[in-house]
């Protein structure tokens, strides 16, 4: 990929309407310094020099008029994010002030950058490689601390690491059997028992390191799960004890729930999104019915249901009917209400894995309901002790090709074929490892990846 020289632009802090104390707008390139100093009117005798904060007002060239009251920052190259010249305006925050402001510096000769453009020049410019940059962006879209902390993890390293010291004893091995393959009369034979025991120890890192992708996935995408049942069970009070908050309307009534009501919740370090759904029961009015078919599809694109019944009114026909809707979802069931007396029909209950009792009006069970939905989707705990980054889904298919290209040199060597096929397969292995840190990388894979970052960043 070519290196765009031009000076880019973009909005670096989130616009809020009215309500953004500070607002970032961000320029990369060799004319953002003239840029700046073209659009900045620093008063006294403030030094232009790299890595200082100058205050000041931005003023258009032309009319003189000031947009507004602001800070500078400059960074030189090499030492910015982009190793390229690298100056921020710190604004006053919401639309109008950081807006005046991106319009000027393109009038002035920047370019809008596209999305994820100051971190693909990174990487371009060698301060970044691609585990970093995906971490960039993952840090950017945490939903939970334990989150944050995995991709802190990658931007400083610690999968790039490991990754390159694999690659690095895939490049060794390639070269000691090319050696051979060149200079086979003036060499002594390959040692045919330590390169298997080579590949044993790199096929061992790479399994630990493809252990961590199903628990990343989870950090970063979370869990939908959606609470169902008929009306009046105690959906509502769950979310309600469960998040600590009156998120949901709780009544007597039956039906007062007519939409989806969420709430984002952190268990365990994992994110979910909650929705309480509405009751579902035969019903004649069209607003609830339509509730009702709301539920339904809910329940149906949800990762976990949590299939609630009423402890004193036990199991009963309109409970089997919409189980029978919902069985081949993944499921617990909660028994609510089980402070007041249980009645005989609980005992017809159809065997389901996961069950937890509940008195949510005494927030009593929330804790035995958060284990059980660990339990459901097969993780006991997920903290950051226990693995120190996690591999994207992208990641992952490299390292399964490379792992794949790996036990086909394995049996390679098992069925004494010439050392010439051993390199095929070991070459392959040595670029999808390459893909991952991006020595060895496509534009049009670079293209799909910052395509995904939001513009500014």
């Amino acid at each position: 990929m070519n290196l765009q020289r031009e000076t880019i632009v973009a909005i670096a802090s989130a616009v809020v309407p009215q309500q953004g104390s500070i607002g970032i707008v961000k320029l990369s390139g060799e004319n953002a310094l003239k840029i700046a100093q073209t659009l900045f009117q620093a008063p006294g005798q403030q030094k232009w020099e790299s890595h200082r904060v100058l205050y000041g007002y931005i003023k258009h060239p032309k009319t003189q008029n000031i947009i507004d009251e602001a800070l500078l920052l400059i960074m030189k190259a090499p030492r910015s994010f982009t190793r390229e010249d690298v100056i921020e305006f710190h604004c006053h925050g919401g639309i109008i002030p950081v807006q005046q402001v991106l319009q000027l510096c393109i009038e002035n000769g920047a370019r809008l950058a596209n999305a994820g453009e100051f971190t693909l020049r990174a990487f371009l410019n060698g301060r970044i490689d691609l585990t970093q940059a995906e971490s960039v962006a993952e840090i950017v879209n945490s939903q939970s601390p334990l989150s944050a902390q995995i991709a802190l993890a990658g931007l400083q390293g610690k999968l790039a690491q490991p990754i390159r010291k694999l690659r690095g004893n895939c490049l060794d091995i390639l070269a000691e059997i090319e050696a051979r393959i060149d200079f086979e009369e003036d060499l002594p034979p390959l040692n045919e028992s330590e390169i298997k025991q080579n590949f044993k120890d790199i096929l061992t890192e790479v399994n630990h390191i493809l252990a961590t992708a199903d628990r990343g996935e989870l950090l970063r995408s979370g869990l939908k799960v959606a609470i169902l049942g008929r009306p009046n069970v105690g959906k509502s009070s769950l979310l309600n004890a469960w998040s600590q908050s009156d998120r949901a309307i709780v009544t007597d009534l039956p039906g007062t729930t007519r939409d989806i009501v969420e709430s984002q919740l952190i268990v365990k370090g994992i994110p979910i999104q909650v929705l309480d759904t509405a009751g579902i029961r035969d019903t004649s009015d069209t607003v609830e019915k339509i509730g009702v078919e709301r539920s339904l599809n809910t329940a149906q694109k949800a990762d976990l249901i949590l299939f609630t019944i009423n402890n004193e009114e036990g199991w009963t026909k309109e409970d089997a009917e919409i189980y029978e809707k919902i069985k081949d979802r993944p499921l617990i069931l909660v028994i609510n209400k089980s402070d007041l007396k249980t009645s005989e029909s609980v005992q017809n209950i159809p065997k389901i894995n996961h069950k937890v009792n509940t008195a949510v009006t005494f927030n009593q069970g929330i804790e035995d309901l958060e284990n059980a939905i660990l339990k459901a989707i097969k993780v006991k705990k997920i903290e950051a002790i226990d693995f120190d980054f996690a591999i994207n889904q992208r990641q992952k298919g490299a390292l399964i090709r490379a792992k794949t290209a790996l036990m086909q040199v394995q049996e390679t060597i098992k069925n004494q074929l010439p050392l010439d096929f051993w390199t095929i397969d070991l070459r392959s292995a040595i670029q999808a490892l390459g893909e991952i840190t991006g020595e060895e990388i496509t534009e049009s894979v670079l293209e799909r990846i910052f395509s995904r970052f939001c513009i500014g960043k």
